[in-house]
């Protein structure tokens, strides 16, 4: 068994490998190869127990996938990943659940539905691999990367619901929100004070080996902990995944550098695996429903399959013009808010607030407690405007519906629930298996085809992206010659009037000014190395800081800010590598 899964994980890394140097989808090409290979007889079968499957390869993958995502984007985009991640996966359980079980009634309706839930979740990393080589805009991704993260909560629970039910419990729709708000809530918890956790080890490390190590346990141990306490370990992952991200530039350059790096590595190996593995099992779930029953079952899984293509546009399009018409009810209210004076008297209680904090802290000689500033009405109108979807960007939305490993992983997991009649588990992994690799060769296929003949990928937010870039990169020049300049009074007093003119020098050479001649840089009086890299670093890091508040500001999206982090964390590489290289001279 162990010299399988190594052979299987060879080859699945082989392909994949294949596919990135020709700049093919890998998932669509490892699924096809091994479901080629799955029918050699040569071939042995690899079984490996759902819950396993789940257990070890979704936190990691989750964890991952939620590191990247940009907070800022996620939470703009909620309404729309709320309705995608929640409500889409409640009408397509319930539609494929009453199919199938007019299909195939022996399935019983609790079986059905626990079908209908197991297929419900789309998988996004096909979906984002395609969208981020193709160029497709932060709205439509945010909100699929957005989607992919909390649908599997989704999906889970009403697998467990639908699971217990099988088994004899009684449940009643109260019973299923009491169980779905815990799962929410533990969850989310969980992930919160593992990813404060993190946090703080990675604040106070500069390890990056350390930190890379804890990084990857992490998520297991939230995983675990909150399916433990009956909490979702998804959102737990999810919650931790996307704290990190958002803290990551406040950590050391060290750990952000080797972190990507060994998070693309860890994602790579795991999805080509889960994707052979779909592909060797297709054949051999067909194969043990016996002669009788393949018609019926394969009939069932074509109409599940049409449904889940069906089902997701005829869900996208009406629910995006009901948050469109929520969204005009909601700002026409804070309008009328606004004209009564409402507003206004909210600014006046924060300015009230500020007063006394500032008096009472002028009393005491201690510095004022921070008080929250009121909102400005732009703020406001931002907060209530969500990302406006075109037609055609819900039309990527809607056929960007691949399926993947939490569907392969549940089916396999299904085998073993009591309740269930043998021939009704192996169709449920039948159909979910084929479901699986319909949507990947069919969705995943035509998705480039439609991205290009709808020209979403426009490339305008290039040039926007360009212009923030430019105004940043201004704001932060002045903000490290206001540091230099407050730098400089502390040289003179710690160096003494003599060694001005190096620190001059090296201020210059910061901030790229030019000087008259090579000969009178030559004459100049140079710093020591301790002052050179002090004054690097600290160049650096209000630059770094600057960056950070003007995201927490909201003046920056986090996309632009990851990037130009990057290159300057690349900068103070340079300088440590400079640094090594000298011996410290």
């Amino acid at each position: 068994m162990d010299a399988e899964v190594f052979y299987v994980l060879v080859g699945a890394v082989l392909v994949a490998a294949v596919a990135r140097w020709k700049g093919w989808p890998a998932p669509l090409l490892v699924t096809v190869v091994a479901l080629a290979a799955s029918l050699i007889p040569a071939v042995p079968d690899l079984d490996i127990d759902g819950h396993v499957l789940l257990i070890l390869v979704l936190p990691p993958l989750l964890y991952s996938a939620a590191l990247d995502v940009s907070f800022v984007s996620f939470k703009r985009s909620l309404p729309q990943i709320r309705r995608l991640g929640i409500g889409l996966v409640l009408v397509t359980t319930v539609v494929v659940g009453l199919i199938a079980w007019w299909i195939m009634p022996s399935l019983t309706l609790p079986g059905a539905l626990l079908l209908g839930a197991i297929v419900a979740p789309p998988d996004a990393v096909s979906a984002a691999s395609i969208g981020r080589k193709l160029g497709l805009p932060r709205r439509i991704m945010s909100v699929l990367s957005g989607e992919s993260l909390i649908n599997d909560a989704t999906s889970l629970t009403l697998y467990r619901i639908f699971a217990a039910i099988l088994a004899g419990v009684t449940v009643t729709v109260w019973d299923g929100i009491w169980q779905f708000a815990v799962a929410v809530f533990v969850g989310v918890a969980i992930g919160m004070v593992f990813g404060g956790l993190l946090h703080l080890v990675r604040m106070r490390s500069d390890d990056p080996v350390i930190n890379g190590t804890l990084g990857l346990l992490a998520p297991f141990g939230a995983y675990a902990i909150a399916e433990h306490l009956n909490g979702s370990g998804v959102l737990a992952v999810v919650a931790m995944g996307l704290y990190v991200g958002f803290n990551a530039p406040r950590t050391s350059y060290t750990t952000r550098q080797q972190e990507k790096p060994l998070w693309l590595s860890a994602d790579f190996l795991l999805e080509a695996f889960v994707f052979a593995y779909i592909g060797l099992q297709l054949p051999r779930a067909i194969a043990e429903l016996g002669s009788g029953s393949v018609g019926g079952v394969l009939w069932l899984s074509v109409a599940v399959l049409v449904a889940v293509l069906l089902v997701r546009p005829a869900f996208v399009y009406p629910a995006s013009a009901w948050g469109q018409w929520w969204q005009r009810m909601r700002i026409r209210r804070w309008e009328h808010a606004l004209e009564s004076g409402q507003f206004a008297e909210m600014q006046r209680r924060a300015d009230v607030a500020k007063e006394r904090a500032e008096a009472a802290a002028a009393g005491s000689g201690r510095p004022p407690r921070p008080v929250r500033a009121a909102k400005s009405p732009e703020q406001i109108r931002a907060e209530l405007t969500e990302p406006a979807l075109s037609w055609r960007d819900n039309a990527i939305v809607s056929w960007a519906g691949m399926r993947g490993v939490v569907t392969l992983a549940t089916a396999l997991a299904a085998a073993d629930l009591a309740g269930l009649e043998p021939d009704a588990a192996h169709a449920i992994v039948v159909v979910a298996f084929v479901v699986t690799v319909g949507t990947l060769l069919l969705q995943g296929l035509t998705l480039p085809w439609l991205i290009r003949r709808l020209g979403v990928a426009d490339g305008t937010e290039a040039d926007e992206d360009a212009a923030e870039i430019a105004a940043v990169r201004a704001r932060s020049r002045e903000a490290g010659k206001a540091y230099l300049r407050g730098m400089r009074k502390t040289w003179a007093q710690e160096h003494g009037a003599e060694r001005i003119d190096a620190f001059d020098a090296f201020a210059q050479r910061l901030v790229r000014v030019e000087h008259s001649t090579d000969q009178a840089q030559a004459e100049m009086v140079r710093p020591t190395y301790d002052e050179f890299m002090t004054l690097s670093k600290g160049w650096l890091d209000v630059r770094r800081q600057l960056l950070i508040a003007e995201r927490d500001a909201g003046n920056l999206s986090e996309e632009v800010m990851r990037e130009l982090i990057t290159a300057i964390d690349a900068e103070e590489l340079a300088l440590d590598t400079r640094a090594d290289t000298s011996g410290g001279r």
